[in-house]
């Protein structure tokens, strides 16, 4: 008498089920590899794609079922229907193989269980909020924040009932205590924060922010932390190990490094990462997969790119500290040693970053003389390139910023955001040395 042998899926349905990727290595003799060595092959087995050592890019604005019980199968799990959720590919708008390999390699970098690529930074801030709040529900958050965040905030939520209030991203525990005890009151849907706050490079406690929101709400009342990480993220900050439940990228900067696409990411728990995607699914922010796979390419260099960049900006920064026209450099290498600044950098991060603040001596006419007077950093937005890039944030992507928060949060026409690259450190000294000589 033969065993039979159990019946599969396939048996009991009629549904092959989706064929997926070989089993990723992650270890090789108990070595846990590290993110830089699985950014080049996680989530993809070149067998199913020819062969191919690199992930094609795949151009499809919809997928193939292999049966009609297949496709039922897969709305079955959409719509709730049947528990356990969809696998599978259907449509571009919810997800892709470029998509998907994207997001595995997104999650690697902090342990997070899963991630989600977007078409923008905004896009997945957005999406975030749009999947997090209703109307009557409060916001509350660190400042100040990107700009376009605030906006977003302040006067699009606003328009549908959507409230917040903020603490300084430097407030200590009282100070975050005082503002989410008065925020409880009404429905808290989220905490979000941004560290380092732009443009000032102001750092938040994560831990403390933690902790208050753990002391002040329980069980369904607690809202998660939402954090954005692009300044320093996932190189020289992981918050989710310090207490954040999400963690929000502008993939444009350093995650993309070359200037040359626009794209955003949401990494998580696998429970606030599926309410997100769900709104991702319905209003259709996903990234485009000739974007993902550009990005897939440059998520290979991010530690080189990263590393080089942070070294330059220590080098820069020690020559602008002592020059006569700067009035103060606001770089974390140079915080003050026991300052409460200090400590949440010593607990929090493992670098200084390659973007930080120079005040100079005088005003807008001496930091537009300087900006003018650059020849290898470009006066340009944004941040986290192969080059080096300069900006006005006064009278550029903060001058929509009511004159006196922009005072409060000390963002004044002397500052001078800079974002260090991976040219050689001597050229730009060089560079930053004449320009200052114009001032």
């Amino acid at each position: 008498m033969t065993d039979t042998p159990e019946p599969t899926e396939a048996d009991l349905t009629g549904v092959e089920p989706r064929v997926s990727p070989k089993p990723a290595v992650e270890e090789v003799g108990g070595r846990k590899l590290k993110p830089s060595t699985l950014m080049m092959g996680h989530g993809f087995d070149p067998m199913l794609s020819e062969g191919s050592l690199k992930p094609p890019i795949f151009l499809t604005s919809t997928f193939v079922f292999p049966n009609a019980a297949a496709g039922k199968r897969h709305f079955e799990g959409v719509t709730g229907k049947r528990p356990g959720g969809a696998e599978g590919l259907v449509y571009s708008r919810f997800n892709g193989p470029n998509q998907e390999i994207l997001e595995d390699r997104l999650g690697v970098w902090e342990e997070a269980e899963d991630a989600l690529a977007f078409s923008s930074g905004m896009s997945a801030i957005a999406t975030l909020f749009l999947a997090m709040v209703k109307p009557g529900d409060t916001i509350v958050h660190s400042g100040p924040l990107y700009a376009a965040t605030e906006t977003l905030i302040a006067r699009i939520l606003g328009r549908f009932g959507v409230h917040w209030l903020d603490f300084p991203a430097g407030a200590t525990r009282e100070e975050i205590d005082a503002v989410l005890g008065k925020a409880a009151s009404g429905n808290v849907a989220l905490i979000y924060l941004e560290s380092p706050a732009n443009p000032t490079n102001a750092l938040v406690d994560v831990e403390a922010v933690a902790a208050s929101r753990d002391a002040v709400f329980t069980g369904a009342n607690k809202p998660p932390i939402a954090i954005d990480n692009t300044f320093l993220g996932p190189l020289w900050h992981q918050p989710l190990k310090h207490g954040a439940d999400i963690v929000v990228y502008s993939l444009t900067k350093y995650a993309g490094g070359h200037s040359d696409l626009v794209a955003g990411g949401v990494l998580g728990s696998k429970a606030h990462i599926d309410t997100i995607r769900l709104m991702r699914n319905t209003i259709g922010t996903i990234c485009d997969p000739n974007t993902a796979w550009m990005l897939l390419r440059s998520l290979e260099t991010l530690e080189l790119r990263m590393s080089r960049a942070g070294e330059n900006a220590e080098k820069v920064c020690a020559f602008l500290r002592d020059h006569p026209k700067v009035e103060r450099v606001g770089y974390l290498g140079f915080l003050e040693e026991g300052s409460r600044q200090a400590d949440i950098y010593r607990r929090h991060c493992s670098g200084a970053g390659s973007t930080f603040s120079l005040y100079l001596k005088g005003g807008e006419a001496e930091a537009f003389r300087f900006l003018d007077a650059l020849k290898i950093a470009k006066l340009a937005v944004s941040l986290g390139g192969t080059e080096t890039l300069a900006s006005h944030p006064a009278g550029m992507t903060h001058l929509s910023v009511p004159e006196a928060r922009k005072q409060a949060l000390g963002i004044t026409d002397n500052l001078v955001r800079i974002s260090i690259g991976v040219e050689d450190a001597d050229d730009l000294i060089a560079d930053m040395e004449a320009a200052l000589a114009a001032v």
